[in-house]
């Protein structure tokens, strides 16, 4: 029996794995978690791993697994929010922008060096220090700084495109740009957008823990990943247990979606599979 290509790339695998567990703990937040999310145990404050706690508890003796848990709803949340938006804005304006080319393409792209121009924390904090802490602003503010990267990324890949024999025989047949973009070109493109939107993932869990470690992200009590590690850190020095768990997780989370993305980004990329099939001979 022949395993599938898929299942030799080691990178997919283990990513798949690491995502599918972290998706499933979200979903089944509440069969999963041991405790409740506000649930407190004062006689047992700062309690590293037990059998009752298996990843210990925080300041409040609120048990930090469950915590853990339920705030992985709120970053893959936000996260698969503003992924899915920053692609569909970015993979629009990458359609239109390598299709027509002139001053559409010269429009477009200035647009999008405006953007790139702003640290994206720094613009990130600013959008939502200005219009607040929540998961739409949090999720817009995300959108706003990652969807220029779908921008270039499918810009490329059209000019590459629409160059092709089977866009030039629609263009021929008189089937209009709206048709020839959405039938012809975006689903020769889906490759480079699935693999961004695979490592984006860790990218908006990065953000959106960031601004929450900032202060900016959703106020307590609400579990959010960055909050726990920026509320470990005032008792670092004596209990530095609650700030490596919280650190720990955001970093196998992150490290899943990547290695996700690498092994996406080796099955999809015909230059990658014409290699491998060339080693193999």
């Amino acid at each position: 029996m022949r395993i599938p290509k898929a299942f030799k790339n080691t990178s997919l695998v283990v990513g798949a794995l690491i995502s599918l567990a972290i998706i499933f703990c979200a979903i089944f937040a509440p069969f999963v978690a041991t405790h409740g999310v506000e649930q407190m145990d004062m006689i047992n404050r700062f309690a590293w791993p037990t059998p009752g706690h298996i990843l210990g508890t925080d300041n409040f003796g609120r048990d930090l697994w469950s915590r853990l848990v339920y705030g992985a709803r709120v970053s893959l949340s936000i996260a698969i929010i503003s992924v899915a938006c920053a692609a569909v804005v970015g993979t629009v304006v990458g359609l239109v922008s390598g299709y027509f080319g002139g001053w559409v393409d010269q429009l477009l792209m200035r647009i999008t060096d405006i953007f790139l121009g702003f640290p994206p924390l720094v613009l990130a904090l600013a959008i939502v220090a200005v219009m607040g802490p929540g998961i739409t602003n949090i999720s817009f503010a995300i959108i706003i700084v990652t969807w220029t990267e779908y921008a270039r990324v499918v810009r490329a890949t059209t000019l590459v495109l629409r160059e092709q024999n089977y866009v030039q025989a629609a263009r021929a047949l008189g089937a209009n740009p709206v048709r020839i973009l959405f039938r012809e070109v975006l689903p020769n493109a889906f490759g480079p957008i699935i693999v961004l939107a695979s490592l984006g993932l860790g990218t908006a869990i990065i953000s959106e823990s960031a601004l929450s470690f900032l202060g900016f992200g959703l106020p307590p009590p609400t579990p959010t990943w960055g909050w726990t590690l920026a509320y470990g850190t005032r008792f670092i020095r004596d209990e530095p247990w609650l700030s490596i768990i919280s650190g720990a997780t955001i970093m196998i989370t992150v490290l899943g979606f990547n290695l996700l993305g690498d092994g996406l980004r080796d099955i999809l990329d015909p230059r990658q599979l014409s290699r491998s099939g060339g080693k193999s001979k």
